[in-house]
């Protein structure tokens, strides 16, 4: 095992049998009793490279009241493989004041990429043909509790674009998509797609929480961002029916409100309807190739066994993934 440091190990450096007694930022606290009723305390442990979780068992309250969510602890332990994840086998955790640490090393934001999805996501907005439709988008990015969020938002807490920025990454590439696939496609609405993209995902500035403890709000928990989603557009619609005194179509609504409802695919992933439209199908398609394609990256580039071809076995995915050069098909 490696000598324990005051260095700072990158999370997206681990490897397993590594010995660490650094500091991280405490996303996600837990304490849980296991089958035996003993405690034991999880954490969700992280810096501005990703996260992992770190178990430390025969836990006792006063562990968990030692740190708080948002906040810092040291952290001393081993890294191991659990069920094709890398963890922290924790044996001991500390408090550490947040004048004590470079929070650069946590919460990186990369201020021209944000600036550069927006501008993209904006734009987009800005080129639909349809006025009545481009107002009321415009109406939404006007909302000084909506944009600002989204704009820093992640797009999930665990699988794809899970850092501060996700959601508008994830969106700004979903538009980009959208035209390639609109020009092979005409008869798609290219106009009621885009818009589809901008509000699919739109709830989730309600459903998570991210500025310091990471996890669901209450609403995200009992509601969950497809609802809180079409709440949101119809806060835009209040304010498009003030800015311009009339209404948007009640068909308009109607479509855009299905392509939050059904983006999720199948009824089983949680979508209230599934795509009735070739817009919505489109929309739910491409989001989940853009979800599963960041996945996969994210998996292979995160490997525990660089020098290989394959990852380790990737359990929630049922699979390992082959990640050699495409060109050792033909070797």
């Amino acid at each position: 095992m490696a000598t324990p440091s005051n260095q700072h190990h990158l999370v997206q450096d681990l490897r397993e049998h590594q010995e660490l007694d650094q500091v991280f930022l405490v996303r996600e606290k837990q304490l849980r009793p296991n089958r035996q009723g003993n405690l034991y305390l999880q954490l969700r442990l992280a810096d501005r490279t990703g996260g992992l979780t770190g178990m430390m068992w025969n836990a006792q309250e006063e562990h968990y009241n030692r740190v708080q969510g948002g906040g810092f602890a040291r952290i001393r332990g081993v890294t191991q493989v659990y069920n094709g994840q890398l963890q922290i086998l924790v044996t001991n955790v500390q408090p550490v004041a947040n004048t004590e640490v470079d929070e650069s090393l946590y919460r990186a934001v990369d201020t021209a990429a944000t600036e550069n999805y927006a501008r993209i996501v904006t734009e987009k907005l800005r080129s639909l043909q349809d006025k009545e439709l481009r107002d009321l988008m415009q109406c939404l990015v006007e909302m000084a509790d909506v944009f600002p969020r989204f704009c820093h938002a992640p797009a999930a807490l665990r699988n794809h674009h899970a850092y501060e920025g996700g959601l508008l990454e994830h969106v700004a590439q979903l538009m980009e998509l959208t035209d390639s696939v609109c020009q092979h496609y005409p008869q798609v609405d290219r106009d009621l797609v885009i818009a589809g993209v901008f509000l699919h995902d739109i709830g989730k500035i309600e459903e998570l929480q991210w500025e310091q403890e990471s996890g669901y709000t209450d609403a995200g928990q009992l509601v969950g961002h497809p609802v809180l989603g079409v709440r949101i557009l119809d806060r835009g619609l209040r304010e498009y029916q003030q800015k311009y005194a009339r209404d948007v179509s009640p068909s308009l609504v109607c479509q855009l409100q299905h392509l939050i409802v059904s983006h999720h695919g199948k009824l089983e992933f949680g979508s209230p309807k599934v795509p009735m439209t070739l817009e919505a199908l489109v929309l739910s398609y491409l989001d989940d190739m853009d979800a599963k394609l960041h996945q996969f990256q994210q998996l292979m580039a995160g490997d525990l066994n660089p020098e290989s071809r394959w990852t380790i076995y990737q359990a929630p995915l049922g699979r390992k993934l082959f990640k050699a050069p495409s060109h050792v098909r033909h070797a």
